[in-house]
């Protein structure tokens, strides 16, 4: 059996050029914060807590992120445009009535966790995609 002052002088030894008094960099560290940092940086469903988009994937449309519209029953909505929804299904085909986007059809987007309804995802003739999401359907970072 080999004595533990010698397997610890092997497994823990510093090499010679980081000797001194200046304490080695933590890579956990480093990954927990950008961790931290991401999880901070999510958006999620309100009714489920589904992560649905980042806030990194937000995006203006016709000038603007955030958007109020009517559809054609009354109902107002306050929706904001992203570039990409991972958390989001889709029902329906696409529909070019009453498009709040000109040149966009719309499909409705639904949560993937708890099939509530987040919004549309708008797809133009040359398939070109974004989503617009009810504001107050989502948790968003502060």
């Amino acid at each position: 059996m080999i004595p533990v002052e010698i397997i610890s002088a092997y497994l823990f030894r510093v090499p010679s050029e980081k000797k001194g008094n200046s304490l080695p960099e933590s890579v956990v560290e480093d990954e927990t914060e950008e961790k931290a940092t991401e999880t901070k940086q999510l958006i999620l469903c309100r009714q489920c807590l589904q992560v649905i988009t980042s806030a990194s994937e937000r995006i203006e449309m016709q000038g603007s992120h955030k958007h109020t519209f009517a559809n054609p029953h009354g109902l107002v909505y306050e929706i904001g445009c992203f570039r990409s929804v991972t958390g989001c299904g889709y029902a329906g085909p696409p529909a070019a009535e009453f498009s709040w986007f000109p040149g966009y059809s719309w499909r409705v987007s639904v949560c993937s966790g708890c099939l509530t309804h987040l919004g549309w995802l708008f797809i133009s003739q040359g398939s070109e995609s974004f989503s617009g999401l009810i504001l107050d359907r989502l948790i968003e970072p502060e």
